[in-house]
């Protein structure tokens, strides 16, 4: 189940597969990047934000221009995590997010630090292109 806090944080909760380990049995490190991308699109999903109508009804997509990954302690097979998103920055092409990890809830065991960048770019062109109204106007709802 998805929330989000006061402070405008959306939380969107992972539990960690089999799949998702390495032959260790922790989360292989490339897999939070997934459960990042995961919270994410839930979040704009929770604002009424579909990526494919971005790109059919408005011709852009959100691509990651960068990526910031601090990994404090793992995650194991059968943990439940809390993946966090809240932005941080709103320019003219481009959204900036932190996004923590945490085992079993908010203000838990921190596991991951991250910061995100997504660019909106021209889907035909692949070209740096103003976020669309519908992305602004419910960030400043």
């Amino acid at each position: 189940m998805m929330t989000a806090t006061a402070a405008g944080t959306f939380v969107w909760p992972v539990r960690v597969y089999w799949e998702d380990t390495d032959a260790g049995g922790v989360v292989y490190y490339a897999n939070y990047l997934k459960f990042m991308e995961r919270a994410r699109t839930e979040w704009l999903r929770a604002l009424g934000i579909e990526q494919g109508p971005l790109k059919e009804q408005h011709g852009v997509l959100l691509v990651i221009a960068s990526i910031e990954a601090n990994y404090r302690r793992p995650a194991q097979y059968g943990d439940l995590l809390q993946v966090t998103c809240r932005v941080t920055g709103l320019a003219r092409a481009s959204l900036s997010f932190e996004q923590l990890v945490y085992r079993e809830q908010v203000g838990g065991e921190l596991i991951l630090e991250g910061r995100t960048k997504v660019a909106c770019i021209d889907a035909s062109r692949f070209k740096p292109k103003p976020l669309p109204e519908i992305i602004i106007g419910s960030l400043t709802a």
